[in-house]
């Protein structure tokens, strides 16, 4: 047994996903570092087992009534864990978008503007003063009555809704309209009402035109449908409903995204009338602090806040409230200077959530973490510098050395080697990924990492070995962009060349994504343009690895061909566990079931008849080289490569997986189970497999992002090959060590936000890592010189 006073956090038998029954010691007090190639088990063990374990036994204290109310991620497989503090996890998933949510609200800014306003803000004569939720958008008291606080308001036109006038409405003028019996009945309806549905749109009288598009009235009449031979057509009674009437209330109503998207294509957009897109009624926007109305103040990126707050701070109003507008000022730049100091002083309050990086929104919410005073706890976080520049890398340790000096044990999962030779303690997984991984190498200092002779890590990590100089490629011509005026950007302009690998850098916020935004196929000298982004491949599980690809098509067919499968007559479809005849109907294919117990919340288990294989048994009996198809979608991609060596359209799927680094997935992995990373490199394979002739674009943004220094190797590799091909590859990318390898690059800055948007320096790496006014220069000078070595 273990003294209470033990220092060490002692894992025993983790056996969580690829985990091979590992035991490891880890010291409290630390900032302990995870490192691994991907896919070796280094978030299985941070993640799947310490915090899943931290989470539990906070769980086990709290009554069940409330347990009921608490997402939880369930017990992990492991022996023993003892000397484990409670925990707090900062992931890069992000919860459901809303555009109501933003920086001001994940940061709790809101709140301490809302109460500047309140207590502290400058009144009109005679006004009563208000409750800081009349300040909020989001609440009754505050939000504009036009808009509901949402900023916006969808209109339409006639123009939209009809955007063919020399058709009648019976030949389907009103595209707004549904289609089908529905549409048939408004005509039949206007028909009834003495309309002439026959005549071309044009030639109607505008005002009958105004009625039919937008009136509110509603009215019923009986409907004498035009009969048909044979068919039987009793007069019933039709109720009418405005084409605009009709969209507006399936844009607001209906559960169909289909129908939704389909709505708002006969919609425009504009800022709210009432409220000109503050957002607020008119009775919060009548007070002011330092001049500017809350909106003005919410709009401004963070740095200019604080010095507006700042300003205002050394020469209070005479109003009697100085003493609250000094206390409630303090506070404020207190919250904003945690977050600039984690290079996100660009953003603005109001900046909606759903427009961050999955890297923006973890920082941020570290730096709400840094407010909370918390001490004694395991925070675990899950590559904090995932999108981060290398000069804003910097901050971000300094963040790390605060959390740590304030009592607390800071667990991170993370590939920056900045971040790596800045650990007190590290835990290097491996050695490879999937069944190849799972074992711990090393856990201790990070010098002594260097005597482990099998540590992908290790190499990158202490090699300092140069670069190989590589030859800059001629252009084949050049692309130019610009003159961009879009969010940060004023007019830039920019050449990237063809036939070239082009990477664009520049610090966070500085205009590289909305830069290379404007790249379209239009553009002369484009051709076919190929966007890899990392949105999930799909939302649900039924979406995997092997349906996105097309290679469960192929899976499908081989099992279909097999003599077994012919005897019953099954066919391909017998083989999909998406539709009813293979699939277990118990679980629908899901492969668990959701278990209702009383007072407690729904939890899944997996499915009593099929335990988990998604298949019903008469579907498991046929057989391929001895596995049936749900052992196959239980391969790792390294290992259907060798099951499938001669299947040529499965080996060639097969292969561009394994050239993007994604051997340790499994074919029946879930949509929802992989990171942005990983779904961007599987679009890629997906580009890779395809065989094509002529110029294409690749564009691909930071492709690196939870990768390890081993597999950025590959990963660039592959990139160059497709530029050898003859293609061109544009990336936008921190790796200095594959900005290194570029033929061309693009840095845009000097800062973020409106301290950046503009082209610092552009030109071969070498001479960017030159230029004295680029914050990457330095970053890149030493990746030229070093090698290997990450930023």
């Amino acid at each position: 047994m273990h003294s209470p006073h033990d220092p060490f956090v002692r894992v025993r038998g983790a056996r969580e996903h690829n985990l091979q029954g590992v035991d490891v010691d880890i010291p409290r007090d630390v900032l302990a570092v995870f490192t691994g190639v991907s896919g070796s088990g280094k978030s299985s063990l941070a993640f799947g087992t310490l915090y899943a374990e931290a989470q539990r036994r906070y769980f086990e204290s709290v009554a069940p009534y409330a347990r009921r109310l608490i997402h939880q991620v369930g017990a992990p497989k492991v022996g023993e864990i003892t000397g484990l503090p409670p925990a707090v996890s900062l992931q890069q998933r992000r919860s459901a978008p809303t555009s109501r949510s933003s920086v001001g609200t994940v940061t709790t800014l809101s709140n301490s503007l809302r109460m500047l306003f309140s207590r502290a803000g400058c009144y009109p004569a005679g006004a009563e003063r208000l409750d800081s939720d009349a300040f909020s958008p989001n609440t009754a008291a505050g939000a504009c009555p036009e808009c509901h606080g949402l900023g916006r308001v969808h209109r339409t036109t006639e123009d939209l809704l009809v955007p063919d006038p020399s058709l009648s409405i019976r030949e389907g003028a009103i595209a707004a309209w549904p289609g089908a019996w529905q549409g048939k009945n408004l005509r039949d309806v206007l028909d009834a009402l003495g309309h002439d549905v026959d005549r071309p749109w044009r030639d109607l009288p505008q005002k009958d035109r105004d009625w039919i598009l937008f009136t509110d009235e509603q009215p019923v009449v009986t409907v004498h449908p035009v009969r048909e031979a044979g068919r039987i057509h009793r007069p019933y009674q039709g109720t009418y409903m405005s084409a605009r009437r009709h969209v507006m209330k399936t844009f607001a109503d209906s559960k169909s995204q289909t129908l939704r998207a389909k709505a708002e294509r006969f919609l425009s957009s504009a800022p709210c009338p009432a409220c000109g897109g503050s957002r607020l009624r008119p009775e919060a926007l009548a007070v002011t602090f330092a001049g500017r109305t809350i909106a003005e103040l919410a709009a401004l990126p963070l740095s200019d806040l604080a010095d507006v707050l700042a300003s205002a701070a050394d020469s209070p109003e005479a109003d009697g409230t100085s003493e609250t507008a000094r206390v409630l000022t303090e506070d404020l730049l207190a919250r904003i200077a945690t977050v600039t100091e984690l290079g996100l002083g660009y953003l603005s309050p109001d900046r909606p959530t759903p427009t961050l990086s999955a890297g923006e929104l973890q920082r941020l919410r570290l730096a709400t973490q840094l407010r909370s005073g918390l001490f004694g706890v395991v925070y675990v976080l899950d590559e904090p510098s995932a999108g981060l520049h290398p000069a804003d890398a910097e901050a971000l340790l300094t963040v790390l050395d605060r959390l740590k000096a304030a009592g607390n044990s800071v667990f991170v999962v993370e590939h920056h080697l900045d971040v790596v030779r800045h650990a007190d303690w590290l835990v290097d997984v491996g050695p490879q990924a999937g069944e190849h991984g799972g074992r711990v190498l090393h856990s201790g200092p990070v010098a002594e990492l260097a005597e482990v002779a099998e540590s992908a890590t290790a190499r990158f990590l202490f090699d300092r070995a140069p670069a190989p100089v590589r030859d800059v490629r001629e252009p084949r011509g050049w692309l130019k962009l610009g003159p961009v005026t879009r969010h940060n950007l004023r007019g830039v302009t920019a050449e990237i060349p063809l036939g070239s690998f082009t990477a664009v850098t520049g610090v966070s916020g500085s205009g590289k994504s909305t830069l290379v935004g404007e790249i379209t196929e239009e553009l002369p000298g484009v051709g076919r343009l190929v966007r890899v982004d990392q949105k999930p491949i799909g939302r649900t599980p039924r979406s995997n690895l092997a349906t996105y690809t097309g290679l469960f098509d192929v899976v499908r067919k081989v099992f279909a061909a097999t003599d077994a499968a012919k005897e019953r007559g099954y066919g391909v479809g017998r083989f999909s566990f998406n539709v009813a005849g293979g699939r277990c109907e118990t679980c629908q294919g899901e492969g668990f079931i959701s278990v209702e117990l009383l007072f407690l919340p729904s939890t899944y288990a997996p499915c009593p008849d099929c335990a988990g294989a998604r298949y019903n048994p008469e579907t498991l009996d046929v057989t391929y080289r001895g596995k049936n198809i749900a052992q196959v979608l239980d391969l790792t991609v390294e290992a259907a490569a060798d099951f499938f060596a001669d299947t040529a359209p499965a080996v060639r799927s097969l292969r561009t997986l394994l050239d993007v680094g994604l051997g340790y997935l499994r074919l029946g992995q879930p949509a929802t189970e992989l990171s942005g990373g990983e779904a961007q490199r599987i679009k890629l394979a997906g580009e890779l497999q395809r065989v094509r002739r002529g110029h294409t674009l690749y564009l691909l943004d930071e492709p690196t992002t939870g990768l390890h220094p081993a597999d950025v190797e590959v990963l660039t590799h592959r990139l160059h090959e497709l530029v050898d091909a003859g293609n061109s590859v544009v990336v936008v990318e921190h790796d200095m060590a594959v900005v290194a390898g570029a033929d061309r690059v693009i840095d845009l800055g000097p800062g973020g936000g409106d301290r950046g948007g503009l082209v610092v320096a552009a030109g071969t790496p070498a001479e960017v890592a030159g230029a004295e006014e680029s914050r990457t220069a330095p970053y890149l000078a030493r990746a030229l010189e070093a090698g290997r070595g990450r930023g």
